[in-house]
């Protein structure tokens, strides 16, 4: 039985807004976005540029539980690739392994 999600933290339109996330959607090479909280409901439209892609899947998962397989769906070669981009974008923040973000996973439509 599927646990019904929480209400959402914030929109669709904000799960991918960095200019060099939008190009690794564009191109491909990301198909998954990590937030602190949910911004989208599976089912739901995300527009970039013109093209469209559904989120299909959205589930929790804590830091500690990252691969590398999951580094790539985010555009990045592997695990210390991404946690060094992330760890750019917030400033003094730690890498918490327990903590939890929400993963987002999209597809063109």
């Amino acid at each position: 039985m599927n646990t019904p999600l929480p209400p959402k933290t914030c929109t669709i339109d904000r799960l991918v807004t960095k200019e060099e996330d939008v190009q690794r959607v564009l191109n491909g090479t990301k198909t998954a976005t990590r937030r602190n909280g949910r911004y989208a409901d599976p089912g739901e439209i995300m527009e970039l540029q013109g093209k469209r892609y559904e989120v299909y899947a959205v589930y929790e998962q804590t830091l500690g539980e990252l691969t590398d397989e999951d580094a790539q769906t985010e555009g990045f070669a592997n695990l210390e690739e991404y946690k060094q981009y992330i760890l750019s974008l917030h400033a003094g923040m730690p890498w918490i392994p327990h903590m939890k973000m929400w993963v987002h996973q999209f597809r063109l439509v």
